[in-house]
């Protein structure tokens, strides 16, 4: 059946593939087919420097996709670009055995790293869509449904449901050639509507990565995945030198049984969609599970479980003295061509009111996500949320909403001389030892997007809630002042826009569980779909969930497998 699919989307499917009879003029409705190498978007990035600035590019998948010699815009590392599509950022470590940075394609950074394999050459992975094991399905649905007369939309859909989505845009046709792009990945697509089939081409650029042949059906769509083979243990998760430690559950008295009862509700489903489940128990990696093809190697899409890290790196910047304080007006550091939409009202906002969600914005409607994301609305995302009126007094209402976030990017943003992600790089990410992750950017597609879109590791973001629990502290060293991670976990706001009314901190939330009669009180970071960080001081103990929940109303089932089978196995 048609999963995944956006609301709105589903409507039109099921309204129009009953309707559309294929024929020369009408290319309405579903079209099927599959890939032939599951593996094409899996790259490997060959860089071999020739001289100063000249450097020769490879980006191949088992066939040569780019292979050309290109000048880097700088000597102190290699920074260039091809057709404005596809940016390189990267600079040499400090014993030259590898070159590491971004490489830029959509609204992707994704942070890569290059080892040294050879006299002046550097070869590393990059996977834009994130699975290092290549797809787990072969199986390929593009919808296309009339914009006006004249033209076409099509909206591509994978089989491998770990892939978090293709958003087209830039639909153009040249006879019967239909053009358009994915905004996430930067990929080009180029649809040749034959008679009676359509030939679909994917291109990096103007290099081809694979091309199928698909054709019209009127059946819903039904796509085969391999099957995934899932343990049921609860054995000593690995070291993978990446600065955790790891022990057994029962060096801490952790009940296997509600361990193994948890796996074996995931496996049968009585818990859906569940792709990780991860422990720290006294600074140990406890337990490790992947599910449905995830591994530790693979980036998971944190939506506004994220916001926390937005969260910490305000605190960094105003330990830098970047930012001078949380009661520091935000609109000191908005863009002067937006300076328009302040008022004696909006000017009392704070960046603490931001980090606390009581802007007073109108985060429900105007300046809600939906509406600044809306690929029909032409203005840019910061006119738009800032464009919406107040209807709370800053700092006496808070209403949960993405805009509080995204300003407080903005604003850090103004204050750096160096690139956002550069900055969350050397303050952050490098000190903890996290070097495989994905930034999503704004709609500047430059610009990294603090309301919610970073992907890390399961690892990695357990290695976060760790620093956090740990007051600010990885392997002994002081990463966030310890100051910060005090205020960030205080009960600043209660949320009123949610049925619980949480407490809320500087992006975090608060929670409280009754397990065995005890209350366990929890510090969280919360996404979409089910992506929680849950930090647990009377238990010194972290936890990470995630999840592919995203429109099933199951959401929130993370928070059900932390009462009915974490804490359990935890409090005796």
């Amino acid at each position: 059946m048609l999963r995944n699919l956006p609301i709105v989307l589903l409507f039109t499917l099921s309204s129009l593939m009953c309707l559309a009879q294929k024929n020369s003029q009408n290319y309405e409705g579903a079209w099927t087919g599959h890939l032939s190498n599951r593996g094409s978007f899996n790259f490997q990035v060959t860089l071999e420097k020739l001289d100063h600035t000249q450097y020769h590019l490879t980006v191949a998948n088992g066939e040569k996709l780019i292979n050309k010699r290109i000048t880097s815009s700088t000597e102190k590392g290699i920074r260039f670009s091809i057709d404005q599509q596809l940016f390189f950022d990267l600079t040499f470590a400090k014993d030259g055995q590898s070159l590491t940075g971004f490489i830029k394609t959509g609204k992707f950074l994704f942070h890569v790293n290059l080892p040294k394999t050879g006299d002046n050459q550097f070869t590393g992975a990059w996977n834009p869509f994130m699975f290092d094991n290549g797809l787990q399905s072969d199986d390929f649905l593009l919808y296309v449904e009339s914009i006006d007369d004249d033209l076409l939309a099509a909206y591509p859909f994978f089989g491998d449901q770990r892939f978090r989505g293709a958003w087209a845009s830039g639909f153009k046709k040249d006879g019967n050639t239909l053009l358009f792009r994915d905004s996430n990945t930067g990929f080009n697509f180029r649809a040749l509507l034959n008679e009676n089939s359509i030939d679909l081409e994917m291109y990096l650029v103007d290099a081809l990565i694979t091309r199928l042949n698909l054709t019209h059906t009127d059946d819903e769509w039904t796509y085969e995945s391999d099957p995934v083979a899932q343990t049921r243990d609860a054995d000593t998760p690995r070291e993978l030198d990446d600065g955790w430690g790891t022990a057994n559950i029962r060096d801490y008295s952790i009940n296997q049984r509600e361990l193994l009862r948890l796996m074996d509700s995931i496996h049968t489903e009585k818990l859906v969609n569940t792709h990780s489940v991860l422990i720290a128990k006294d600074q140990k990696l406890v337990f490790e599970k992947y599910f449905q093809g995830f591994n530790a190697r693979i980036p998971h899409d944190l939506r506004s479980a994220s916001k926390s890290i937005s969260s910490a790196m305000i605190g960094m910047a105003i330990a830098d003295d970047l930012i001078a304080s949380v009661d520091e007006p935000f609109y000191d550091c908005i863009p002067e061509e937006y300076q328009y939409t302040k008022d004696p009202k909006k000017a009392q906002i704070t960046l603490h009111d931001l980090l606390t969600m009581s802007s007073g914005l109108d985060v429900n409607d105007r300046a809600a996500e939906n509406t600044y994301q809306d690929p029909g609305n032409p203005q840019p995302w910061l006119q738009t949320v800032l464009e919406a009126p107040l209807v709370h007094t800053p700092g006496t209402y808070a209403d949960y909403g993405s805009a509080n976030p995204f300003l407080l990017g903005v604003c850090l943003n103004e204050r750096l001389d160096e690139p956002l992600e550069h900055y969350m790089h050397r303050k952050l990410f490098e000190p903890l030892g996290i070097t495989n992750y994905i930034n999503q950017t704004d709609d500047t597609e430059v610009t990294p997007y603090f309301g919610g879109g970073m992907l890390l590791t399961p690892r990695d973001l357990l290695k976060f809630g760790q620093l956090y629990l740990n007051n600010g502290k990885w392997q002994n060293r002081q990463i966030i002042a310890e100051d910060w991670v005090e205020a960030s976990f205080a009960k600043h706001m209660q949320l009123q826009d949610v049925r619980d009314k949480n407490w809320y901190g500087y992006q975090w939330w608060h929670d409280t569980y009754v397990v065995n009669g005890q209350s366990i009180h929890t510090t969280e970071a919360r996404g979409a779909g089910g992506q929680f960080i849950f930090i647990i001081p009377q238990l010194d103990s972290v936890v990470v969930i995630t999840s592919g929940n995203f429109r099933n109303g199951k959401g929130n089932q993370g928070r059900k497998i932390l009462a009915e089978y974490i804490l359990p196995a935890m409090v005796n």
